[in-house]
């Protein structure tokens, strides 16, 4: 009996080569799961560049309904955030009765994850300012969890991608260092590169991290019914708990 194959969609948020780390991932799951990708084709990363986005995404999640694909993942975690908790929830949902296809975003993903890991309160990072770091907080706050911190890393959006890992690295340990209390950390984003330092920074703080990259590869085999855990990049995807 042959296997069934599936087709993921993604609409990603800019369309530099840097921002594809999940497509590593992707590509690990020896299973007939093709990918197709569509792009908003972001440039400044601001919150107003971002608040003008949903019909854009609705545009492109459509357009891979339409070539077929049994899940759909709009993914880039600010903009939908910056819809407040309840209203992403309502938008998906809307989009998925409308569509045909079952939907996660960036921020439902991370928000299934921490839960799934049984997290309750935990330290964030990104690559974006105070202002915008304080609504994803809020949107984290909003699903129940206690956020202790969700600091920004100080650099250009364009250049987010060239930030060494070991300066990443360093920045997220004296987070966690200062919150004793968390039981997880929480990276926001798929640009700056961080594949590399999940494993070191687990084992270094004696924490869970939780990665956009394989927190996304981790709920697409679920969604599909795929269960291949992928070692190196942290315990989300290596242990694959349901």
């Amino acid at each position: 009996m042959a296997e069934k194959e599936y087709l993921v969609g993604t609409v990603r948020p800019t369309n530099r080569p840097e921002a594809g780390q999940e497509l590593d991932l992707d590509t690990l799951i020896p299973e007939k799961i093709k990918f197709v990708a569509l792009t908003m084709n972001f440039t400044s990363g601001t919150e107003e560049e971002f608040s003008k986005s949903m019909p854009g995404y609705e545009a492109k999640a459509a357009e891979l309904a339409k070539m077929g694909a049994h899940l759909v993942r709009p993914s880039g975690a600010p903009p939908f955030m910056l819809q407040g908790y309840l209203r992403e929830q309502e938008l998906i949902a809307n989009w998925e009765k409308k569509y045909g296809v079952q939907m996660f975003t960036s921020g439902q993903n991370h928000v299934h994850a921490l839960r799934t890991l049984g997290i309750k309160k935990f330290v964030g990072a990104s690559y974006f300012p105070e202002q915008m770091n304080n609504i994803f907080a809020r949107y984290f706050t909003d699903a129940k969890f206690e956020v202790l911190s969700m600091e920004g890393i100080d650099s250009p959006f364009a250049d987010v991608p060239k930030v060494p890992a070991a300066e990443i690295l360093e920045f997220m340990k004296r987070i966690a260092a200062k919150h004793k209390e968390a039981e997880a950390i929480y990276m926001l984003g798929s640009a700056w590169k961080t594949l590399e330092i999940i494993e070191p920074l687990e084992k270094s703080t004696g924490l869970t991290v939780v990665h956009a990259g394989p927190a996304r590869c981790w709920e697409t085999q679920l969604r599909l019914g795929v269960r291949h855990p992928i070692k190196g990049y942290g315990k989300l995807l290596a242990e694959m708990p349901s």
